[in-house]
C-alpha cells in the first residue's frame, strides 16, 4: 500500500496522478476534510483460514436468512389459516410466521456484525473541530466509494455476495407477501368474512332469540329498551358465532321516525321493523362489545376505547377512534310473531381489514 501524501503544510497531492493508490486519494480526500487517518490495519491476512473460516460463517448467517424467509412466504401462502374448533395445524400459523421471521431478522443482523466487526479493517481517524464546508471533488468521492466495496472484499469473497443476495431476496419477498397475499391466495374464501349466523339456511329465515334460546316478540321490549339477541341456530349463542352478537332497539317514535329518515338516504328504507332497529354489537374500531346504550342521547358506547355511535344515523360513529358506522341487520316479524332476520348483514361486520374501501 502507498503511504504517499502530503503532511501538514504541503500542498494538497494531485489526485489525477497515476501513480497514487485509491488509499492515497482516499486518505487525501480525508486530509482536504482535515480528518488523519492515524492507524489502519487489516484483521485478517488475505487468502488465510482464518478469512475463509469467518467467510463462512458470515454466508451461514446470511443463508440461513433466505431459508428462514422462503419458510415463512410457504407458510404464509400454503399453511392452513383459518380457524378450526380444536387443536389444528389453524393454531400453529401465527407463531411459525413469528419464529421464521425471527430467524431471519437474526440472521442478518449476525451476519452484518460479524462481517463489520471480523472482516472490516480496523481503522482510527482524527478529525480537526473547523468551521464551515469543506468541499470534495468528484473524483475523491468516487475513489472513495470504490474504496469502501474493495474493503467489504465482496470481489474476493464472492460467497459473501452469493450468500447476501441468497438472504435478501427472500427478506424482500417477505416484505412484500402481506401486500400481495390477497392475490396470492384468497383471504375470504368460503365468504367466511361476510356471513354471519343470520344468513338465512335453506331458504329459512333466522330467528332473533335471548341467550337462553327464547325467540323474541316486540312486545318484549319496552320503548327506549333495548335488549342482545342471537341467530337461532345451533351454537347461535356460542363463541363459534361470536361475529354475531346484536343489538335490537325499541326506539321511541319521534327517535324511531328520525332512524328512518336517515335510513332511507342510506338505501336502508326496509331494514326497520316499526320503531325497532338492530345493529351490531362488535365495535367496528377493535372488535369489542358495543353494549352500553344511552336512551336519551340514542348513542351506544363501546367501553374499550370510548368510541360512540349515533343509534338514530344509521349508527355513525360521532366519537372516538372508530371511523366506520356499526352494520345494521335488516329484520322483521314473521306470521308466528317473532323477529327474525330478512337477511344476513349487508356489511361487513367488525374491525376494518385493509381491503375494505
Amino acid at each position: 500500500m502507498s503511504t504517499q501524501t502530503a503532511r501538514p503544510g504541503e500542498q494538497p497531492l494531485d489526485v489525477n496522478d497515476p501513480g497514487l493508490s485509491r488509499f492515497d486519494i482516499v486518505r487525501e480526500g480525508a486530509r482536504r476534510d482535515d480528518i488523519e487517518i492515524v492507524h489502519y490495519e487489516p484483521q485478517v491476512v488475505a487468502g488465510s483460514k482464518a478469512e475463509r473460516r469467518l467467510v463462512r460463517t458470515v454466508a451461514g448467517f446470511f443463508l440461513l436468512t433466505g431459508l428462514a424467509a422462503t419458510a415463512f412466504l410457504a407458510i404464509y401462502i400454503w399453511w392452513p389459516w383459518e380457524y378450526e374448533p380444536g387443536r389444528g395445524g389453524d393454531k400453529l400459523y401465527t407463531p411459525l410466521l413469528g419464529v421464521t421471521l425471527g430467524v431471519a431478522l437474526l440472521g442478518i443482523g449476525f451476519g452484518i456484525l460479524t462481517w463489520g466487526k471480523k472482516l472490516l479493517p480496523k481503522e482510527v481517524s482524527i478529525q480537526d473541530r473547523h468551521e464551515g464546508v469543506s468541499t470534495e471533488d468528484q473524483k475523491i468521492t468516487g475513489q472513495t466509494m470504490l474504496y469502501m466495496a474493495d474493503e467489504l472484499g465482496v470481489k474476493r469473497r464472492p460467497l459473501l455476495g452469493v450468500s447476501l443476495l441468497a438472504g435478501l431476496v427472500p427478506v424482500g419477498a417477505v416484505v412484500a407477501a402481506p401486500l400481495v397475499g390477497g392475490l396470492i391466495s384468497q383471504p375470504h374464501k368460503n365468504n367466511q368474512m361476510f356471513t354471519t349466523g343470520f344468513a338465512p339456511q335453506d331458504g329459512r329465515k333466522i330467528r332473533l332469540i335471548r341467550e337462553d334460546g327464547r325467540p323474541i316478540r316486540p312486545s318484549d321490549i319496552s320503548s327506549g329498551g333495548q335488549i342482545t339477541v342471537f341467530p337461532g341456530i345451533e351454537h347461535g349463542v356460542s363463541n363459534l358465532h361470536a361475529d354475531s352478537p346484536t343489538l335490537l332497539i325499541h326506539l321511541r317514535d319521534v327517535d324511531a321516525a328520525e332512524s328512518r329518515r336517515n335510513n332511507e338516504r342510506e338505501g336502508h328504507g326496509d331494514y326497520m321493523w316499526g320503531n325497532y332497529a338492530a345493529y351490531s354489537k362488535i365495535c367496528t374500531h377493535a372488535g369489542c362489545p358495543a353494549s352500553l346504550y344511552e336512551q336519551q342521547t340514542n348513542r351506544l358506547l363501546c367501553p374499550c376505547h370510548q368510541s360512540q355511535f349515533l343509534i338514530t344515523d344509521n349508527a355513525k360513529p360521532v366519537f372516538g377512534p372508530a371511523s366506520r358506522r356499526l352494520p345494521q341487520l335488516p329484520i322483521e316479524v314473521d306470521a308466528e310473531g317473532y323477529f327474525v332476520a330478512k337477511s344476513d348483514y349487508t356489511e361487513t361486520v367488525g374491525p376494518d381489514f385493509w381491503e375494505r374501501p
